[in-house]
């Protein structure tokens, strides 16, 4: 079984949108759409994750507050790659205006 890293990304204008107009019953049907897709693949998730809040991007020249399209994570096992993307078709998060998935193979670390 390998891991992936499963990054969730939306653009930073319908995050905001989308938080200023959402009813708490469409808040919490959104959290419950999330809560099945959890349940539903329970298996696979090594880390259920998390949402992501503020970013501080730091550099050679210092540290700034910036925004970014990362919302979230989640770490799965699965047999390959594309059975760890097979795991988030029609997952919740890509009901999102422009919301999109990258799933990142967790590579070993090689040997010294």
């Amino acid at each position: 079984m390998s891991k992936f890293f499963v990054l969730y990304l939306a653009p930073v204008a319908s995050i905001e949108q989308m938080m200023a107009n959402a009813t708490p019953e469409q808040r919490k049907a959104g959290m419950d759409a999330w809560m099945s897709w959890m349940k539903s693949n329970e298996r696979a998730l090594a880390d259920m994750g998390a949402p992501l809040g503020k970013t501080k991007r730091m550099t050679a020249t210092g540290v700034s507050s910036v925004k970014n399209e990362v919302t979230g994570y989640t770490i799965v096992e699965a047999e390959s790659h594309e059975a760890a993307v097979k795991l988030l078709e029609g997952h919740p998060h890509l009901q999102v205006p422009g919301a999109y998935i990258d799933v990142l193979a967790v590579m070993p670390i090689p040997s010294m």
